[in-house]
């Protein structure tokens, strides 16, 4: 029988233990599609503990002689776990990398491929998290939520990581467009810059979700008194099934991957959001990005902001796959591995699972 679940699981605090560390938390990456074994550059999988990509990106361009440029990667990982990841280099660095040595790296295989490899060059990843502290009655709440969430899904936040140590790079980031600072590194410039568009989406997705929770206990007449919304912008929204509610004018996109189309039929496309044919998407502010239009539009607009980069949209809600747990009660850990799609977050399914909200 199915567990008895509300309809969003954040009723509860879980007091669990997680530190992100080699040992607790281990992110591999997927690849799109196999490599072709040919080519003139070479795939090397390696595994990392306690380094940043840059970090391991910049051992390598020492050891071989080469700049940042010639290395290709599909993505950042997390400093603060073991990550098994892929980067691309020129074929000619093969026979240097059979002297490569260092205590926080390990070279797990080398692939010929015609390709660089490029950021976004991922079908996802998966992520093994070890939760410790975690006594009996914690566990069935965990298995519960872990329950709804494979059925549901989760919001598709930027990370904390996305932000810095001390969480300001969106703030230096807002410094750069205003022209209020100045950096001559324009790698890092674009990162900070970016991180202010990832601030900005995740307000956006914070106001979105503010208006989903409300609607489990108000009206939409109510909720838009409330949050002083313009009449008849959340109407419908009552008799969706799906937790997150679409708008009219809502942009949204196949799921998994896919094209981006304009919300026609609310009744159809809530059905097809629920069955995870396609989600809702979020505006990452910048040139050459469509808009959503109508209600969607409306509440989007806030958070839009002139941004003299390239923007996109994103997921607002996404589903993790393949998750397996287990529980080992006499240490009270509790494990879990699941798979998200590239670009999302391990941490907003450990914030559903402690019961935090944004």
């Amino acid at each position: 029988m199915e567990p008895v679940i509300p309809l969003y699981p954040l009723r509860h605090t879980n007091d669990f233990l997680f530190n992100p560390s080699p040992r607790d938390f281990v992110v591999e990456e997927i690849p799109l599609y196999p490599f072709s074994g040919e080519g003139e550059h070479l795939i090397v999988r390696v595994r990392k503990k306690e380094l940043t990509t840059w970090e391991l990106i910049d051992l390598f361009c020492v050891h071989c002689g080469i700049n940042r440029r010639d290395i290709g990667y599909a993505g950042l990982k997390d400093k603060h776990a073991m990550t098994i990841q892929y980067l691309s280099l020129p074929a000619a660095c093969e026979a240097k990398l059979g002297s490569f040595s260092h205590e926080k790296v390990k070279i797990l295989s080398l692939t010929r491929h015609r390709n660089k490899l490029r950021i976004g060059h991922l079908k996802g990843n998966r992520f093994r998290i070890r939760l410790k502290k975690v006594l009996g009655i914690q566990k069935e709440m965990l298995d519960s939520v872990l329950a709804w969430i494979e059925k549901h899904g989760v919001p598709n936040y930027f990370g904390t990581q996305r932000f810095g140590t001390e969480g300001t790079n969106w703030i230096e980031g807002k410094k750069l467009l205003e022209k209020k600072r100045r950096m001559r590194d324009r790698k890092t410039a674009e990162f900070l810059m970016g991180a202010y568009q990832s601030h900005l989406f995740n307000a956006w997705l914070v106001k979105r979700m503010q208006i989903n929770l409300l609607t489990e206990s108000f009206s939409p007449d109510e909720i838009e008194k409330t949050m002083e919304l313009p009449k008849g912008v959340l109407r419908g929204i009552d008799k969706q099934p799906h937790f997150f509610k679409l708008l009219e004018g809502e942009l949204m996109m196949h799921y998994p991957y896919g094209k981006l189309f304009e919300l026609e039929n609310l009744e159809t496309e809530a059905a097809r959001f629920v069955a995870r044919d396609i989600a809702p998407t979020g505006l990452i502010p910048g040139r050459k990005t469509k808009r959503a239009v109508a209600a969607a539009g409306e509440l989007e607009r806030v958070f839009d902001e002139p941004i003299a980069l390239y923007g996109a949209r994103r997921y607002a809600w996404i589903w993790p796959e393949a998750i397996e747990t287990r529980y080992i009660p006499e240490k009270a850990h509790y494990e879990l591995s699941f798979v998200l799609p590239k670009g999302s977050y391990a941490t907003n399914v450990i914030d559903m699972l402690r019961g935090s909200q944004r």
